[in-house]
Parts: C-alpha cells; structure tokens; sequence
C-alpha cells in the first residue's frame, strides 16, 4: 500500500503527500523506503524541477518515526532504520530538484528533521516545529543536531533539542528556520506558488546554484568560491543560458529545458 501520494502540482513541479492522517503522517520503514525510491527518480535529469512536500490533512505535517513500529525493532533494525533516514535526508540535499515542505501541520521529531533536509519551509501559523527525542532519551538521529545548528546557530538549537520544546511559527520565521508563515489552508498553495516561480528558471543553474550552496556552505571563502566556480562551469555550455541569453535580446519569456 502507498504510503505517498504524488500527483502534478504545475509546470514542471509535483506535489508529494504523505498519507496517514490518522496516525499523524509518520514516517513508517515503508514510507521512508518509498521516499527514498522516488527522491532517486526525481533526482535524474529531466524530472520534475521542484517537489512540494506536505502531509494529509491539517493536524500533523510529520510527528516522526512511528513509535508503535518502533517498539517492535531491536537495536540492529533500529540503526539500519536511521540509516535509511540519512540517505532520504541527504537524497534531498543532493537532488537536483528543489525541495519545498509545506507545513500545514506541526511537525515532530524526525518529522522536523525531514523538513530540515528540505531548500526551503513554510508554516502555517499556529503550527510548530519540535525535536522532541531527547524527551523519549534518545537524540534526534535524522540530521537534526547538524542541520539545525546551521540554520539557527548552536545555542538556540541546543535550547529546543536540549528542551524539546515546540517552536512557534512566528518564532520560526524570526529566527530563519521558515521562509513564509501562512494563513491555515494556505501553505501548500504558497509552496507551489514558490516552487513553480523556481521551475521556471534555468534548471542546470538552479541544480548548481543549489549544489554550490549546500557544498560551499561552512566551508572558508577561498574554499567556497572554488565550489561556486565548480558549479558556475556547468552552466556555461548548456543551450538554456544561450535562451536566456536571446530571450532578454528579444524581450520575451525564456523556454528553458535543461539543455
């Protein structure tokens, strides 16, 4: 049984639903299994250029690992289980789709840390983001003691993962952890509003903008400005910059297709 509905959102960008409402979307073996086959598909050339993640209905965006299934795991299906979240996390990160999480819903725990691997987030307000797992004594284990730190800066990322604490959607925008809040029933309409302006731009430059980013980012600035150079050089042979090129000459939209 499908544990993610994919469906086209517009141009160019899919929209991917987590289903199981009734159990506040959480992230089963099987989903993540399932997540990781279609991060792979969308990664290839030619795939859609921007996938909006969201989850069923409105209560919950992820609350985490399935805690039932959990209970049932000894310590060796446990570890292969967070390592199948490092590669659906970092698949994300390495896509060269551009991933948006559109909550309009809380999120929980490896719920949170999923929408941390994600480009960009949005929130609905009234909504919150938690990592709750060292209220279980356990730590977060999908990349939330490494990707929060990079976002928030380590003391305030040490106070909620420390605490466990919800963070509310106003705070979250304030400290930079969300891009937009959103009235309630509007973050998924926002997000393929944003992911769709995306799509629609160079997708080798957006890949490489993305790549450059994630690549260069901690790194010192001689470092970094190698690897935006890197990425830069992609660009610079493809038929789309000869487009945009022409397209701004004749002042017209740009058709790009990844060439």
């Amino acid at each position: 049984m499908a544990e993610l509905r994919i469906e086209a959102a517009a141009a160019h960008v899919e929209r991917w639903t987590i289903l199981g409402e009734a159990r506040r979307n959480t992230l089963t073996r099987a989903l993540v299994a399932e997540l990781i086959r279609e991060i792979e598909r969308v990664s290839a050339p030619g795939a859609a250029r921007a996938v909006v993640l969201t989850g069923e209905g409105e209560k919950a965006f992820c609350a985490g690992a399935d805690l039932k299934e959990r209970q049932g795991m000894d310590e060796g299906e446990v570890r292969r289980f967070l390592d199948d979240l490092r590669r659906m996390t970092r698949g994300i990160e390495r896509s060269r789709a551009v991933f948006v999480a559109a909550l309009e819903g809380s999120a929980y725990g490896g719920g949170t840390e999923l929408s941390l691997a994600c480009d960009l987030r949005l929130l609905r307000d009234g909504a919150t983001l938690a990592l709750t797992e060292t209220t279980l004594a356990i730590i977060p284990g999908a990349g939330g003691t490494q990707r929060l730190p990079r976002l928030v800066g380590p003391g305030r990322a040490k106070e909620l993962i420390l605490t466990g604490r919800p963070l509310g959607a106003q705070e979250a925008l304030a400290w930079g952890l969300v891009v937009r809040v959103t009235p309630a029933g509007q973050a998924v309409a926002q997000a393929v509003e944003l992911a769709e302006r995306i799509a629609k731009n160079g997708p080798v430059a957006v890949a490489a903008a993305k790549a450059a980013i994630e690549d260069g980012f901690g790194l010192a600035l001689e470092a970094g400005l190698d690897v935006e150079r890197r990425e830069y050089e992609k660009t610079l042979g493809t038929k789309d910059r000869l487009e945009g090129l022409a397209a701004f000459k004749e002042k017209r939209p740009p058709v790009y297709r990844g060439e």
